[in-house]
């Protein structure tokens, strides 16, 4: 009695193992993922290096196939991407639409008044932080950041002029830090791109930039600009030459050089509100695999990126950090809507 009652246990649960896995595979299988085209926005032109990254990803995905639907980029450049931001913004529960951003996910509604903030959107990860780094002209006198100041301060207001891209956006906030860290006062001139304030910077019609690295680095390598410092924490982890006796990490920090200011530049990926744990969790997965194909690596080693990666709960402490820097950086600088 005892070995048939022992007999119907073993089956019982053999059977209930069986279904039990059954169960586990079918729930694996229903897992989300992407039923039809998927739209990533750009807030931002075409060519830039938002829109430059934002095709490196649709590539990547797409060679390496990563996922079963086709990633589809659009541009939605207007009012500092805004327009990209906004048409997000009303995608409630619309797992088929992502963003690539860049700061401007803050810079924008705080200089345009824009009904607009990062917390109406769903955060998915940060990709990387992009670098910048401060140009002078190779025949420049500078050596160093605290060369370039003191000369700054001994000519008078308004003697450099800046060259950035876009008015009330990243390259004019790290100028106006560094007017409020140096009691100086420069000449702001805006450009539509970085290859635009790159090319001025050879020809001499500006003094210096703020041109994230891959913006600048082909007149590196021909020896026509000259870096002198980068506004990161730590120096670029790169020691292969770029030029014939320099690389990434010999051009030394801002504060190295006596100019304490920190400023990079988000890389990030979101969702409209409403997603799912389950959909977040996809496309952090997706953006986990395109980390770790060669053509990702060489892209961010060309690009001299930060190559920081952020999801959960971390990136939302950042954000909410970076959201408070740009604020008090703008209200410093008189940047806000009024």
């Amino acid at each position: 009695m005892k070995t048939g009652i022992a007999r119907s246990l073993v089956r019982g649960l053999a059977l209930a193992g069986l279904t039990s896995a059954g169960l586990g595979a079918g729930a694996a299988h229903a897992a989300w993922q992407p039923t039809k085209t998927v739209e990533f926005i750009v807030p931002a032109g075409t060519g830039g290096g938002a829109d430059q990254m934002a095709r490196m990803l649709q590539g990547i995905i797409q060679k390496h196939s990563l996922m079963p639907q086709s990633l589809v980029v659009i541009n939605k450049a207007g009012g500092a991407g805004a327009e990209g931001f906004l048409d997000l913004k009303v995608s409630n529960r619309n797992p088929h639409k992502i963003i690539i951003t860049l700061s401007n996910l803050f810079t924008t509604p705080l200089a345009t008044g824009v009904p607009f903030k990062w917390e109406d959107l769903t955060p998915v990860a940060m990709l990387g932080l992009d670098e910048f780094v401060l140009w002078v002209n190779a025949k420049s006198p500078h050596k160093t950041a605290k060369d370039f100041v003191e000369a700054a301060k001994a000519e008078g207001p308004n003697s450099v002029k800046m060259g950035g891209t876009g008015s009330k956006q990243e390259d004019q906030i790290i100028t106006a830090a560094i007017e409020q860290a140096t009691g100086t006062k420069m000449t702001y001139v805006p450009f539509k791109g970085g290859g635009d304030v790159a090319a001025q910077l050879v020809g001499g019609h500006i003094t210096s930039s703020v041109n994230n690295p891959i913006e600048a680095v082909a007149q590196w390598r021909a020896g026509e600009l000259k870096p002198l410092c980068v506004f990161d924490k730590e120096r670029i982890p790169l020691k292969e030459n770029v030029t014939a006796s320099m690389s990434w990490g010999d051009i030394p920090t801002c504060k190295e050089s006596g100019l304490d200011i920190e400023y990079l530049m988000l890389r990030g990926i979101f969702m409209g509100p409403g997603a799912t744990q389950e959909q977040v969790d996809y496309y952090v997965e997706l953006f986990k695999k395109v980390r770790e194909t060669p053509e990702w690596k060489d892209f961010m080693a060309k690009g001299a990126f930060n190559t920081t990666f952020m999801a959960g709960d971390e990136f939302k402490g950042w954000l909410g950090k970076a959201a408070a820097l740009h604020r008090s950086l703008m209200e410093k600088a008189g940047f806000l809507a009024k």
